[in-house]
Formats: structure tokens, C-alpha cells, sequence
């Protein structure tokens, strides 16, 4: 089949559609690049350098006609959502938005949507949480995320598109920009590969930082196989159901890049320490079981494994 994939030269979306191609699917990327990059692009998919809100999007719609369309471009940082809501709903809503009515004039069979279950839920009272708890977005991020969510049922109701949404956790793995609170792993080992100490983000009474799922960019790609077959107008979550503070994470990067002759220097058993930041949750993790039972997907790399194969692929590979 013929996918459209909004972001497919970022972190996520790239692995994505090598995924797809991987599979036998033709794939139509559209990316501004505004923090997906050129060399992250397959070259067997056919590229636009296009914003997601941009009229032309109707035209590359009325051009490729795509089966599906797999949507990831997104505002993705909470602090910047904060500074400036207007921008983040703009991109988030409208770019949204814009897809949807191409993708039901051009009788699209099924959107993908990525939306966020590592903050979607708020501060939940149930973790792991599953997707039976009410979210209460705390940020304009998360809002536009839910609100993207209400306009794929309105679009099912209204013009019978169908739709899965898959609530990712904090995903990590090769490719990941680091910049921004969602993309900590990468941020962690780019400085320590740089001989520079790294902050750990806290509240007063929860020193080793907040807690976090952390979930392996191969199994989101797993599961956005699946999705192209199953869970019709469901929400899914996607994570591995395991909380790691922000300290457990630096602790085991730092163990995992000394294993290879980083970092031996014990300056860096001391990371910095900063205030939470608007926004920040103190615990998030996901439950998979529903993933599990719909898609038959569920998390294959644990933290060990998947550090281990980041390291690799973004540290040893870039020293070299």
C-alpha cells in the first residue's frame, strides 16, 4: 500500500518509514525539516519539503493518493508549548486539520496518529496507566494532543475515516535531536561524549528526578507495522510499563559509555541538579496491555539493551 508519513525524516518518523519500505509499502515522506534532518531520509521513499499546514499539501495529496496516512510532524516540546501556545496550536491543530480534509477528499482508508501517553494522562493516580484513565493535560502540548485525538472521532463519525492513535511513551534510540525534554537520552550521552556534565531535573522531595517510561524506537516501529492492519478507531499506548527516574537513567548511560572508555573521569558520577521545569510530570508509565491484546505488540528491548544499541550506533560509530 501507498503510506504518507508526515515526519518521516525525524528521529521516530524516519524509522518509521524504513520500517515501511522495509515491509514492501511505498512510502511519500512530508517534512519541513525544521528538526528532521536530510540524511535521515530513505532513499527509497519519494520526499516533499513541505509544512504540514501549507496549501500544497492538497496538491501532494491529489498527486500520490495515499492508502494511509501516518502522521508524526508535531511542536513536540512541552517548555516550548508553554512559551508559546499559539505556535504550538497552530502546527499541532491546523497542521492536523489540513491532513484530515485531503485525507477524506482523497478517500483515505486509514490515519495513524502519534499522540503522547507521557503526558497526555497528567499526574494519574494509577501507574502504569492505561488508556481507561481520563487524561488531564497539564501543558498546551498536551492539549492539542487531545484535542487531535477528538477531531479523528469526529472525523470517523462525520466521514467514516478510520483511525488508530498510539499514545507513545518517551521514545529513544539512533537519530534522536538532542534537544528538548523528550529526547533526554540523546541529550545525556551528547554531552557526556563532549566531556560535559549533564542536569538531572527534580522536585525538592524527589531528588533522582522524575520518573519516566522509556521505550525503544525499533518496538514503535513494530507497532506502527501492526497498526496498518488492526486496531481500527482504538488508542493505543506504547511503552513498556517500567518507571526510571531521570538519576537511573543517567546512571545506567554513564555505566553503559564507560563499559566502552568513556567518562572515566568520577567528575561525572556527580551530575548537575536543576528545579523542575513547567510542565514536568513527577511519574509517568504506561500500561501495554491493550497493545498486547489488539495489535499483539509488545516491548522487546529493555533499557540495558536498547542504551547499549544507541551507544553503538550514535557515540562509538560518531567517535570513529
Amino acid at each position: 500500500m501507498k503510506i504518507l508519513v508526515t515526519g518521516g525524516a525525524g528521529f521516530i518518523g524516519s524509522h518509521v518509514v524504513d520500517g515501511y519500505i522495509k515491509a514492501g509499502h511505498e512510502v511519500v515522506v512530508v517534512d519541513n525539516l525544521f528538526t528532521g534532518k536530510l540524511e535521515n531520509l530513505n532513499p527509497g521513499a519519494k520526499f516533499y519539503l513541505s509544512d504540514v499546514r501549507d496549501r500544497v499539501i492538497e496538491r501532494i495529496f491529489e498527486i500520490e493518493k495515499p492508502d494511509v496516512v501516518n502522521h508524526h510532524a508535531a511542536q513536540m516540546s512541552v517548555p516550548e508549548s508553554v512559551r508559546n501556545p499559539r505556535f504550538d496550536a497552530d502546527v499541532n491543530i491546523m497542521g492536523l486539520l489540513n491532513l484530515l480534509e485531503n485525507s477524506v477528499k482523497q478517500g483515505v482508508k486509514k490515519f495513524i496518529f502519534i499522540s503522547t501517553g507521557g503526558a497526555v494522562y497528567g499526574e494519574a493516580e494509577k501507574v502504569p496507566t492505561d488508556e481507561e484513565t481520563l487524561p488531564k493535560p497539564l501543558s498546551p502540548y498536551t492539549i492539542t494532543k487531545y484535542a487531535s485525538e477528538n477531531y479523528l472521532r469526529y472525523y470517523h463519525a462525520q466521514y467514516g475515516l478510520n483511525y488508530t492513535v498510539l499514545r507513545y511513551a518517551n521514545i529513544y534510540g539512533p537519530r534522536q535531536v538532542p534537544h528538548a525534554e523528550a529526547g533526554v537520552v540523546s541529550i545525556f550521552m551528547s554531552m557526556l561524549s563532549k566531556g560535559q556534565l549533564p542536569t538531572i531535573y527534580h522536585y525538592p522531595e524527589e531528588p533522582d528526578g522524575m520518573t519516566r517510561d522509556y521505550c525503544f524506537v525499533y518496538d514503535v516501529v513494530r507497532a506502527n507495522l501492526l497498526a496498518l492492519e488492526r486496531a481500527d478507531n482504538q488508542i493505543l499506548n506504547i511503552g513498556t510499563s517500567r518507571e526510571t527516574t531521570t538519576g537511573q537513567l543517567y546512571r545506567k548511560i554513564l555505566q553503559k559509555m564507560r563499559a566502552h572508555g568513556l567518562c572515566v573521569d568520577k567528575a561525572f558520577d556527580n551530575p548537575h541538579k536543576g528545579p523542575a521545569r513547567p510542565g514536568d510530570l513527577r511519574r509517568s508509565a504506561l500500561s501495554y496491555e491493550r497493545a498486547r491484546e489488539v495489535l499483539g505488540w509488545q516491548p522487546e528491548y529493555d533499557l540495558d539493551r536498547g542504551i547499549e544499541e544507541t551507544i553503538r550506533k550514535e557515540v562509538i560509530q560518531t567517535d570513529k
